[in-house]
């Protein structure tokens, strides 16, 4: 393991003594155009682990992708290395369908203190909702990104991150109904105290994740890429390719049906991602909005 390897993973040349915000900034956005967002292990047979060895061996060596635990671990060594001031974080994900939040942390993200202003920083939620820059410790600023404005908003001790999303438009009119777009406006994302975390705290929800048959990643497989405009996303056998900000204060978003066959060749001209043969996608009912 070393700096220099991850890096190049990232396609990032500046340097590492760097420990100023727009280092941090720049790693980010690197880390989120390089690793995709993927839980595509389950629907390989892989077990997903949180060892950091295991984890650097998957993202680098073998430019794999990876979930919150996986990505978010990997940057919390990376930062740490670096002799930035991180901590491990843990949140609990809003699910829009009951209108709360899960009772279950299941979230990793960090915080870092650049030059005494803390930041959220998470390179491992995916699709639409990922951030593209560190998110200022700061209630209720709203903080405008390319994806959309992000707010933090602290309430005794809870901080809740959530986003304003834009409108979207849909050229392909047979995809207007699916339960894969989310509506234009406010939406929670997820909610964490300061409590210092470690990845040991997060071993019992990655393996009901990878294991439970109520797990949305056992339900569907999910793979989304941040670009340098907007966001790629396949989910099951739905390609979205959204645009951010095609037009003023709307999302372009283009949905394709993907042959089950025509998968593999997506994963690797989409995503650049080369799966074990064998690997077949799934889709069903559950809940996922992108």
């Amino acid at each position: 393991m070393n700096l220099e390897e991850y890096f190049s993973r990232i396609h990032f040349k500046r340097s590492s003594e760097t420990c100023d915000y727009p280092t941090l900034k720049e790693i980010l956005q690197k880390h989120i155009r390089a690793v995709p967002f993927e839980s595509l292990s389950i629907q390989c047979g892989e077990a997903i682990e949180l060892d950091i060895e295991a984890i650097y061996n998957k993202i680098v060596h073998k430019r794999r992708g990876g979930w919150c635990c996986e990505q978010n671990h990997l940057l919390f060594w990376v930062l740490k290395t670096m002799r930035y001031e991180v901590t491990m974080l843990g949140a609990n994900v809003y699910l829009p369908l009951q209108e709360i939040y899960s009772p279950n942390m299941s979230h990793v993200m960090l915080k870092v203190v650049v030059d005494g202003q803390p930041y959220i920083v998470d390179a491992g939620f995916g699709a639409s909702y990922q951030m593209w820059e560190p998110v200022e410790m700061i209630s209720g600023k709203d903080q405008p990104q390319v994806p959309g404005i992000f707010r933090l908003t602290e309430v005794n001790g809870v901080w809740h991150f959530g986003k304003v999303r834009r409108r979207q438009y849909v050229p392909n009119q047979s995809f207007i109904n699916t339960d894969l777009l989310d509506i234009a406006g406010y939406r929670n994302i997820y909610s964490f105290t300061l409590v210092d975390r470690t990845i040991e705290d997060f071993h019992p929800m990655c393996i009901y994740l990878q294991t439970s048959e109520d797990s949305l990643f056992k339900k569907k497989s999910i793979c989304t890429l941040q670009l340098n405009d907007g966001v790629r996303a396949l989910v099951g056998w739905t390609l979205a390719e959204t645009k951010y900000n095609y037009k003023d204060n709307m999302d372009l978003v283009e949905f394709t049906n993907v042959k089950n066959e025509e998968v593999p060749k997506v994963l690797r001209d989409k995503f650049n991602l080369v799966l074990e043969k064998g690997f077949v996608p799934v889709n069903t009912s559950a809940f996922y909005k992108l």
